[in-house]
């Protein structure tokens, strides 16, 4: 998925400068990276919020069009108003494509409705993570990595090193480190269910043969 949008450099900087720039419908930015000198840059506030709503723009190589001129760059940080549907600030980096990045890459669950655990057992799934650093060449960076749960049954876990990882992505995990990312177990109410079934069954059971000794 390609994703461009437009910025213009910002040569007044500042709190006062960067109100007074919101004011107008657009925000302040950075790029930096590669061999170039960080630069001051500014957007329009619709088109960057919108494609902010976007997963792929989050985790996908971008193109700045920046006044006619095109970087490539990933997106590094979001600043946003803590109650208001503003973005504040973002900063970008400069990537090359003979150079590995590294970022985070979100994951996309699939299959949940026939894992075992699920189907069989009434069991509820927990993502216990939801994205994962990675290493790779700008053209190998995945938009997201799928994770199939059609296998998982209740009390097991896929971990990290399960993962079918695009070719030329690497996981960033420190040595030994094997994560987990989703799992699968029975809510409390429902054992607390089971069990109480099971006294009932056992008790009915029993009823006939205290009254036999009658």
């Amino acid at each position: 998925m390609s994703i461009e949008f437009n910025a213009t450099k910002r040569s007044v900087q500042g709190t006062g400068a960067s109100r007074r720039l919101r004011n107008t419908g657009r925000f302040p930015g950075v790029v930096y990276g590669g061999d170039k000198a960080p630069l001051s840059v500014e957007f329009d506030h619709n088109e960057l919020y919108h494609l902010l709503r976007q997963e792929a723009f989050h985790s996908s190589v971008l193109t700045m069009n920046l006044e006619g001129a095109k970087e490539t760059v990933i997106l590094r940080d979001v600043q946003r108003h803590p109650f208001r549907q503003l973005v504040l600030h973002i900063d970008l980096q400069r990537v090359d494509a003979t150079h590995k990045i590294h970022t985070k890459v979100p994951f996309h669950f699939k299959n949940a409705d026939i894992a075992p655990g699920v189907k069989l057992h009434a069991g509820i799934v927990s993502h216990v993570m939801t994205e994962i650093d990675v290493a790779s060449l700008p053209g190998n960076l995945p938009e997201f990595i799928e994770v199939d749960l059609k296998d998982l049954d209740v009390g097991h876990a896929i971990h990290a090193s399960q993962l079918k990882l695009p070719n030329g992505v690497e996981l960033r995990l420190h040595k030994g480190e094997d994560p987990v990312i989703a799992s699968v177990a029975i809510p409390r109410g429902a054992v607390a269910d089971e069990a109480a079934a099971a006294d009932v069954a056992v008790a009915a059971a029993a009823a006939p043969a205290a009254g036999d000794k009658k």
